[in-house]
């Protein structure tokens, strides 16, 4: 397919609504970890992770806010 239809079924809107979810859960538990970890290493992997969930979240959002027929 070259370019995402300009409709999407109930069951993608579904999916896409459990990786919004999970991302965000991801990252809110990764930053609490983070706040209560002792160790600094440790901490820093936590803050990465949660980082990386924040990021990929955002990046649905973004996917999703997109214009039909502006996608390259």
């Amino acid at each position: 397919m070259q370019h995402p239809p300009n409709m999407i079924s109930s069951k993608d809107l579904l999916y896409l609504t459990d990786m919004l979810s999970w991302n965000l859960n991801a990252s809110k538990k990764a930053n609490f970890y983070a706040s209560q970890c002792q160790m600094p290493e440790i901490q820093q992997a936590l803050q990465t992770t949660a980082q990386m969930h924040q990021r990929h979240y955002q990046q649905i959002l973004n996917h999703l806010n997109t214009q039909p027929g502006t996608l390259n």
